[in-house]
């Protein structure tokens, strides 16, 4: 295993950020990187990779959990980004999931001034593992003032009507931002944020992706969304035009969950994606970083051989903790 801190010392600057694109900090063993305050442009930071329920999930007993049973180390966050400008010394935060209390403090060691709360929220939906964590800003825990919170007007909606969240909005906590599809939020000089309507199971609100647009470079986030063939867009298009694509990796294969039709939960099988992006170039396919796992998903497990097919095949799976600089 390399010494990070001797790696650290030797190499300068240029050469450490390459090896935290390439994940050389996390091999056979999870382990934590060193603060990355010494960059200069602004940056994603993963914050969580497992699917709403987190990993393990409540109520599992079966071997894919009891890895984390046996070894807390295995542990994996729900899906999470953090953008960070440490020029402007602002971040923000995408989903706020129910490890909220844990990514704050993920993120906070990060900052040069920790402990301050993001800048603002962006929810894509209304299912447990996006929203649930705006509970951590009410009077119960932070008591917070005014957090913006960035949402499409079913989700905006579903917020200021039902109880517990219509409270954060009474007693402002946070702050309602209304977006549309398609528009643009601009949040500095640097940095802007469009929503991109997805299909997905809406029973509370409607469900987005981002696209993060940072100086020149292109960032697109979906953690969930129904089939690829069911949007309305096409998905190799949108990795052709963007730098880095963070996409919906849920399962990693058809009959992952036994004793259930996957068809009620659909979800693009990492089989199926690779297999939809086989004809990029090298280059365009080491753009997609595969997020948002089951915890019945192989690709949790670091050397399984599911993750060498996705590696041998060119893409990329998003690991927790893990810094992706765009410059």
């Amino acid at each position: 295993m390399v010494d990070l801190v001797e790696v650290g010392k030797k190499m300068n600057k240029a050469i450490l950020i390459i090896l935290i694109v390439f994940g050389l900090f996390s091999c056979k063993e999870k382990e934590k990187q060193q603060p990355i305050k010494e960059l200069l442009e602004p940056y994603i930071y993963v914050l969580g990779v497992a699917q709403d329920a987190g990993y393990p999930q409540a109520g599992c007993e079966k071997e894919c959990c009891q890895r984390v049973y046996e070894n807390p180390e295995n542990q994996r966050y729900t899906v999470s980004l953090a953008l960070v400008d440490p020029v402007s010394h602002e971040n923000w935060i995408f989903d706020a999931t129910p490890n909220f209390k844990e990514q704050l403090k993920m993120l906070s060691d990060q900052l040069e001034t920790p402990g301050s709360l993001p800048n603002g929220i962006f929810l894509t939906h209304a299912h447990m593992g996006h929203y649930t964590g705006l509970m951590h800003l009410g009077r119960e825990v932070m008591g917070a003032k005014e957090v913006p919170v960035f949402a499409m007007p079913k989700m905006k909606s579903y917020l200021e009507n039902n109880g517990p969240w219509s409270q954060l909005v009474n007693l402002k906590n946070i702050s309602l931002k209304e977006i549309k599809h398609d528009s643009v939020q601009v949040l500095n000089q640097r940095i802007s944020v469009s929503p991109i309507l997805v299909p997905h199971r809406d029973e509370y609100s409607e469900t987005v992706g981002y696209l993060i647009n940072i100086k020149s470079k292109k960032v697109l986030f979906i953690p969930d969304i129904d089939k690829w063939n069911k949007w309305d867009s096409d998905i190799v298009s949108f990795v052709k035009q963007v730098d880095v694509a963070l996409l919906d990796a849920t399962f990693y294969k058809d009959g992952e969950i036994k004793g259930r039709a996957m068809s009620e939960i659909p979800h693009p099988f990492v089989e199926e994606s690779m297999e939809l992006f086989k004809d990029l170039s090298d280059a365009e396919k080491s753009k997609v970083y595969f997020i948002h796992f089951n915890h019945t998903n192989p690709l949790l497990i670091n050397g399984s051989e599911a993750e060498k097919t996705v590696l041998e095949n060119g893409f990329n799976i998003a690991k927790q903790e893990m810094v992706i600089p765009l410059f």
